[in-house]
């Protein structure tokens, strides 16, 4: 029947798209970054730093009027 040849033909088409994608999906690929990302990569980043800085730096010891007013 002409019916069952198209359906046939229908099929392998299928068939071969799908082993293309299967052929694609199994390739390593790379992604690149967005800007976006990069963007709030280094933000945080420098915030890390900041507070890395803030941690490492010795207080300065207080005035004898600032130490009044901390009750």
């Amino acid at each position: 029947m002409y019916g069952d040849e198209i359906h046939l033909w229908l099929h392998h088409i299928r068939a071969e798209r799908l082993r293309d994608e299967a052929r694609e999906a199994s390739r390593p690929h790379r992604r690149s970054r967005s800007a976006r990302a990069r963007v709030l990569r280094a933000r945080v980043g420098w915030t890390l730093v900041e507070v890395g800085l803030r941690l490492a730096t010795p207080r300065l010891p207080q005035s004898g009027l600032t130490a009044r007013f901390d009750h």
